[in-house]
């Protein structure tokens, strides 16, 4: 338990995808039009990104009309560098995310992107975002599947799916780690987790018309414009046999029953119904 919250300290020191600024800002315009699509606009609104590291979604969240933008996370190193860089217009906090140090329902927006993965206590972090969003807030979810077949962090096939010890083992003899220390759940686990929000999936939406969440690069070139049509147009009763394998799923989240108020999509946004 120790070796992992020592990790996560320094997260952006050994994981140099944190510290690549133009695939950051890329996934923050998706963050931020999924959002405006479910919510509207992101000006007035007082925003925080949970697990900001380098700072680059958080400056793109400012960028894009905040009111007030946070960025909260323990990889100091992280924070030195987005306090360096970005600090005249986003505040930069060392904080954990099981005791964020904001007021009740003080939050109008908040991002927790591919973090959950990577924290002692995932329920315990929800929770507290859950405290700290505002009754109208939206939070924003980047979440890794278990059962993705290929592990994002480290690129094996079937990681994500071993027993830790197991695990362990896989990424040391591949030489890209010590340890594994990251532990996803499945589509099942997570609705658990955000037991307590109304849940909307973006993921489909997001795939099908890519061009309308900032996302052109997922299906560059002639073939890629052929599976965004298949998408679009496939039912949505056969995507959803496919929703336990996706790698990725991209989830709106809020405490009161809201909808997204968005133009019609070809493949809209779905409840996810609670366990």
């Amino acid at each position: 338990m120790g070796e992992q919250r020592v990790a996560q300290l320094e997260y952006s020191e050994f994981q140099s995808a944190m510290l690549d600024e133009e695939k950051r800002r890329r996934k923050a315009a998706k963050i931020i039009a999924v959002i405006e699509h479910f919510h509207g606009p992101l000006s007035g609104k007082i925003v925080g990104d949970v697990g900001c590291s380098a700072g680059f979604i958080a400056d793109e969240l400012a960028g894009a009309g905040a009111q007030h933008t946070l960025g909260i996370d323990i990889d100091v190193p992280g924070l030195r560098k987005a306090a360096d860089r970005f600090g005249e217009r986003v505040g930069f906090v060392c904080g954990d995310g099981t005791a964020l140090p904001f007021p009740d329902g003080s939050i109008d927006v908040l991002v927790f992107n591919h973090i959950y993965e990577h924290v002692i206590d995932p329920d315990a972090v929800v929770a507290e975002m859950h405290r700290v969003l505002s009754d109208d807030g939206v939070l924003y979810l980047g979440l890794g599947n278990r059962l993705g077949i290929m592990e994002p962090h480290y690129k094996l096939p079937f990681l994500s799916y071993l027993p830790p010890r197991l695990a362990d083992r896989y990424v040391r003899a591949s030489g890209r780690a010590d340890h594994y220390y990251e532990r996803f759940r499945t589509r099942r686990g997570l609705r658990r987790m955000l037991r307590a929000f109304h849940v909307w999936d973006y993921t489909f939406p997001v795939l099908a018309t890519p061009r309308s969440f900032a996302g052109a690069e997922l299906f560059p070139g002639v073939l890629g414009r052929v599976a965004q049509a298949v998408l679009a147009h496939t039912p949505r009763e056969v995507l959803r046999l496919l929703l336990p394998l996706v790698p990725t799923y991209l989830w709106v989240a809020t405490k009161k029953p809201l909808r997204p108020r968005g133009p019609a999509l070809p493949q809209p946004p779905e409840r996810v119904l609670p366990l």
